[in-house]
């Protein structure tokens, strides 16, 4: 049996445990050697697995096109790796099945011919999408409740600067005397009769040094 092994990860989880490049790659090898499979080809690929629009898959499907009976076999960690839409990875699996390839992921192997197991393999592919609108929701959570706390969760606005008390909680403190230039442009722009321009300009002259996008 030939197999491509085909390993991906995506700019944002380069740094994550157990999604690097090396450590998939030693993994399919591994397994390969112990199920005596030949390995023709290794493509690493950094892109999302939103769709199949991946610059290395889309060569790899057309070497594959060109010249059919090459491998039996395209291997991967898990099936998130190979796509995480359930409706472009079923219709990849019977274009590769047309070129007599099979899809397979080592560590949650499914046997597609199997109907039930379709279930299977979307809730494979499901499961980390979940986990990341998780995760999403946790951070938003966090600076909601941070702010309602009083604490500022980003760079510093023009006129402060970003400070840690010694429990190591982050707060912003003003810095003379730009906080003050800062306080009257507030006070003067809450009457309504002046323009932000204005105000910058007026700001400058005080002393205020920021670009005007920052202002």
């Amino acid at each position: 049996m030939k197999a491509d092994l085909y390993i991906r990860v995506s700019t944002d989880e380069q740094a994550d445990k157990g999604f690097s490049q090396r450590d998939q790659e030693e993994r399919l090898r591994k397994y390969c050697h112990n199920n005596q499979i030949s390995i023709r080809k290794v493509i690493f690929e950094d892109h999302s697995a939103k769709t199949f629009d991946r610059p290395e898959w889309r060569n790899m499907l057309l070497d594959l096109k060109k010249r059919k009976d090459q491998i039996d076999v395209i291997l991967f960690t898990k099936w998130d790796r190979f796509s995480r839409n359930a409706g472009d990875t079923y219709q990849m699996i019977n274009v590769l099945r047309r070129l007599g390839i099979e899809p397979q992921a080592i560590e949650q192997p499914l046997d597609m011919a199997v109907p039930e197991n379709k279930i299977m393999l979307a809730v494979y592919l499901a499961a980390p999408e979940v986990e990341n609108d998780r995760r999403a929701l946790n951070v938003l959570y966090g600076m909601r409740r941070a702010k309602k706390e009083g604490r500022w969760m980003g760079p510093a606005p023009v006129g402060y600067a970003n400070k840690i008390t010694e429990d190591m909680r982050k707060y912003i403190a003003p810095v003379e005397p730009y906080a003050g230039i800062m306080k009257w442009v507030f006070n003067m722009m809450v009457t309504g009769q002046y323009q932000v321009e204005q105000l910058y300009r007026e700001a400058r002259l005080k002393g205020i040094r920021c670009c005007k996008t920052n202002f």
